[in-house]
């Protein structure tokens, strides 16, 4: 566990959330005043892009930081998109890991999923997180001890029941395409489709997908998901969801199988591959984390192995 003991990562978890609540009105605000020639650019490809509210709400909450916590370190995906290295950052210093906006494509087509997510790690372990849905009005937050919550008025999770015996048959489960649309055989684009249809077909319940990395993962802290399996994104698109994840007793781990699956790894912020779990309740044959590790070793044999590395 990371050294939190010269942090009052209550104030911090106050700080961020206030924020993060600024930084979605800047968000709303824009959208209700934006125009058809915005400047919209790309990444790679088509469907990753940047537009010029993204970068301004970067910059907002980078210079709210430095102001109040100089000392700390700073990790926004805009700033690194823009740099020439690409080497993972976050060490064990206190760090706070920004994405302005996630779900850039929903925004751009007024689809209601998006957020700001403000993570904030030490030891390299996320443990405050802030996850600010304006469109929905909701926030979703989180620190070591606080509990987990929504709105700082609903504790999480909304619901908590058992995991289906026979799971994932009964489940939501939650998927992203990603930004890598190239189908090839071996792509991981056909690795995710072959895994969403093998998903689909073994009887789960259904098959989501909101374009917010951030918001599958706090709808799995709520227990409307129940599991969450991605590969490809980024340290900033889960560092906030995270944090609230584990405040709200769910498990996240890695989306591919270990060597040896009877042991559930620990997730790891830079990995780009991630598995997770509602929070539960026990049964009689089971405590609430063996049937979450139940239920990954069943998905691990469900879905394919995922390629994503980091570049260099």
């Amino acid at each position: 566990m990371a050294d939190t003991s010269q942090l009052d990562l209550k104030e911090i978890h106050e700080f961020a959330f206030d924020v993060a609540e600024r930084a979605g009105k800047m968000l709303v605000a824009a959208s209700q005043n934006r125009t058809a020639d915005e400047n919209i650019r790309l990444k790679k490809n088509t469907v990753d892009i940047v537009t010029e509210t993204d970068e301004e709400v970067e910059k907002f909450i980078k210079t709210e930081i430095n102001n109040r916590y100089p000392e700390h370190k700073f990790i926004g995906e805009e700033t690194y998109s823009a740099g020439k290295s690409k080497k993972y950052l976050v060490d064990d210093d206190p760090t706070w890991i920004v994405d302005p906006l996630d779900g850039t494509v929903n925004y751009v087509h007024l689809f209601p999923m998006i957020c700001v997510s403000i993570g904030f790690a030490v030891g390299g372990k996320s443990v405050v997180g802030v996850v600010h849905a304006p469109f929905l009005s909701q926030t979703y937050s989180a620190y070591p001890g606080g509990g987990a919550w929504l709105n700082k008025s609903i504790q999480l999770p909304l619901q908590n029941l058992p995991m289906p015996e026979n799971a994932p048959k009964g489940c939501i489960f939650s998927c992203e395409w990603g930004k890598d649309r190239r189908y090839a055989p071996g792509s991981n684009l056909q690795r995710k489709v072959d895994s969403f249809i093998n998903m689909a077909t073994d009887y789960c319940h259904g098959v989501r997908s909101l374009g917010s990395a951030s918001l599958d993962l706090c709808f799995v802290a709520t227990g409307a998901f129940d599991i969450w399996w991605e590969g490809g994104c980024w340290e900033w698109d889960v560092a906030g969801a995270v944090a609230i994840l584990n405040e709200a007793k769910g498990l996240v781990t890695t989306g591919n199988p270990p060597e040896n699956p009877d042991v559930i790894p620990e997730v790891e912020l830079g990995s780009r591959l991630y598995l997770a779990v509602r929070p539960c309740q026990g049964t009689d044959t089971e405590t609430p984390r063996q049937s979450q590790e139940r239920v990954i070793r069943q998905v691990w044999k469900r879905v394919n192995t995922l390629d994503y590395v980091r570049p260099q």
